[in-house]
């Protein structure tokens, strides 16, 4: 059957010859029945009806379809131009086209691995159009190339244009809905602190869980220090790290309000700036970020690096996931990261502490 769309309200209208319907929109599905061998959708709702359909819809017994009246002003769901017009607009760096619509659904897709970052206020604004929709992953997702990321949908079957182009323009406006970044690949140097494991009075847990996280993101580590709680020793070894070339330092334990608790004293002894310590998740609430300014020569001219240093609580060797995992996509997809971000992860910052982790299937830093 096909029907006639007035505004937004499908009603039924103008009856025509199957031979007469090229071109025009089936507003329901219709069935085919064939004797202990098939009952199920030959033509979908939103198929067009194309020469090819006319005998067998003639076989299924439909002389006569009803019609939907696309105007100049109206586009049909899968509509290529609606396709791409949007999803032009929508999709920043990073993103490419699933595929052609299909049933009204753009699938958008990463075209790289990277951190997924999605304009909140932008998709709000674009959705509230109306008659079309956009769906994505969560903000600071990491994602692999080839993953869904994203949907369009036209939501009835046919769309006004005046409707896509204001949708279009509102997110040309923003600068897109979403984009991947990319991430850079680290080389990681380690300092794991504290006098129990430097002394060997118990089995070192931390450095194995560091060397999995940094090679998930595809980095590599430099170079891995023991060192006791000594505000100089640590500050030694974090600077043979430094000399060593490494472009991210990982510091773990010590981290607590304890007096023996120095790793702090030592990162900011090493002359590191803008340090925030303290996240608003559990767990990793005694987390820090820190930076480090490195001059250095190349091709003949002064550079200057900002070195991201990471101080890792005790809650990184225990819980599989922790903010660590929130945050070392951020500091490679080249985020700052300060007292604002990590206060706005309390938030979805509670980890539910599953039996079995599913992150980032759940809602821990969501």
């Amino acid at each position: 059957m096909l029907s006639s769309q007035k505004e937004k309200k499908e009603t039924v209208r103008r009856r025509v010859p199957v031979a007469e319907a090229v071109g025009m929109v089936l507003a329901h599905d219709i069935t085919e029945v064939r004797s202990r061998e098939f009952k199920g959708v030959a033509y979908k709702k939103g198929h067009i009806v194309s020469p090819a359909d006319i005998e067998p819809l003639l076989r299924l017994g439909k002389d006569n379809l009803y019609v939907l009246d696309i105007s100049d002003d109206d586009l049909h769901e899968d509509d290529a131009a609606l396709a791409l017009a949007l999803a032009e607009a929508v999709s920043g760096k990073g993103i490419e086209l699933g595929g052609m619509p299909k049933e009204g659904k753009i699938r958008l897709i990463a075209s790289r691995d990277g951190l997924l970052k999605v304009n909140r206020e932008a998709l709000l604004e674009f959705n509230m159009a109306g008659d079309i929709m956009c769906a994505t992953l969560h903000d600071n997702t990491y994602v692999k190339k080839g993953q869904e990321i994203g949907g369009i949908r036209a939501i009835p079957l046919v769309v006004k244009r005046s409707i896509i182009d204001a949708a279009v323009v509102s997110a040309l406006r923003s600068g897109g809905l979403m984009s991947v970044r990319a991430m850079r690949k680290p080389k990681a140097g380690v300092v794991i602190t504290g006098n129990e494991v430097y002394y060997g009075r118990i089995k070192d847990a931390f450095a194995p869980v560091i060397d999995r996280k940094i090679r998930d993101v595809g980095g590599e580590i430099v170079g891995t220090y023991y060192a006791p709680d000594d505000v100089a020793q640590i500050s030694v070894c974090l600077r043979e790290l430094l000399d060593e070339g490494v472009d991210l330092l990982v510091v773990t334990g010590g981290m607590s309000v304890d007096p023996d608790d120095v790793t702090r004293h030592a990162i900011r002894e090493i002359g590191a700036s803008d340090i925030t310590y303290g996240s608003a998740t559990m767990p990793g609430a005694m987390f820090l970020v820190a930076y480090i300014e490195k001059g250095g020569i190349q091709d003949g001219a002064n550079v200057s690096e900002r070195i991201p240093v990471i101080g890792v609580p005790a809650c990184g060797m225990y819980y599989r996931t922790t903010v660590l995992d929130l945050i070392l996509p951020r500091i490679l997809a080249g985020e700052e990261i300060g007292r604002k971000e990590l206060a706005e992860l309390g938030h979805g910052g509670l980890c539910l502490k599953c039996e079995e982790c599913i992150y980032p299937r759940c809602p821990f830093g969501k």
